[in-house]
């Protein structure tokens, strides 16, 4: 299958391996994964702060670049879920409805990570070896707006070396959310204190989870505690193998991986 990546914003500038992973891991299962240079915003952040018609650039680039593709695999949720649930609504709210099928077209080919594994490749069990103790955040908008469901915990139960355990509270927002964070930026403290609480309850070693996003959030809450515990991007732990190791977790004083 010819497999396109959309990279996102953050993991183009701030998570490169992320995006390295991902390729590594499709390439691994034998799926030839494109990137086209041309790709650029989701345009979620213009949607969700109320600059519709910002947006709208955005989402005919999207629909162009992406246009040709077999499958668009997205290491995030977020950016899956506007894809997904926002592009062709904001087309048709602006009036080009040409453009809104095009985007509902090219939006029903636009996968997240976990989603294309399992759902479109059929496959649970990568070949992965990760010997470390990991607990899972869902993200809100993985489990509330594509509703990957199990698919993650399904994936990393089927990687070696992996103790998975239970995260409490799980389904609780970590507080990131975006410009959420920033106009609401106690109520994000408070409730990433909680999110972090929870994860240090597990004894985990790491947290993982699909979004970059919500990992920025949480590790550099965490590393602020010098709690020991690392996050790390649920694609570089399926792309790890016992020859192609992930760096190991380690505490990260200046910033999460």
């Amino acid at each position: 299958m010819r497999i396109s990546l959309f990279v996102t914003c953050l993991a183009d500038t701030l998570f490169p391996q992320v995006g390295r992973a991902t390729v590594t891991l499709l390439e691994r299962l034998g799926h030839q994964v494109e990137f086209p240079a041309a790709q650029a915003c989701c345009g979620q952040m213009h949607v969700n702060t109320g600059y519709q018609r910002e947006a709208l650039p955005l989402i005919r680039r999207y629909a162009e670049v992406f246009s040709g593709a077999d499958a668009v695999v997205v290491p995030s949720g977020s950016c899956a879920g506007s894809v997904r649930h926002q592009h062709a609504m904001v087309a048709r709210r602006l009036g080009d409805e040409a453009l809104a099928r095009r985007a509902e077209a090219v939006a029903a080919r636009t996968w997240e990570l976990s989603e294309l594994l399992t759902d479109v490749l059929g496959v649970e069990d990568v070949g992965a070896y990760y010997p470390h103790r990991v607990t899972y955040h869902p993200t809100c908008h993985s489990l509330r707006v594509l509703g990957v469901g199990d698919r993650p915990l399904r994936l990393l139960r089927q990687v070696a070396g992996l103790a998975l355990v239970e995260l409490p509270e799980a389904v609780a927002c970590c507080g990131f959310g975006g410009t959420f964070a920033v106009k609401n930026a106690d109520t994000s403290t408070a409730m990433l204190a909680d999110k972090m609480r929870h994860v240090l309850s597990t004894g985990a070693e790491v947290c993982t989870a699909g979004d970059s996003s919500c990992l920025m959030h949480i590790g550099g809450g965490l590393s602020r505690l010098r709690a020991g515990v690392r996050t790390v991007h649920l694609a570089e732990i399926l792309a790890s193998t016992r020859t192609a190791p992930a760096p190991a977790p380690a505490p990260a004083p200046g910033g999460p991986r």
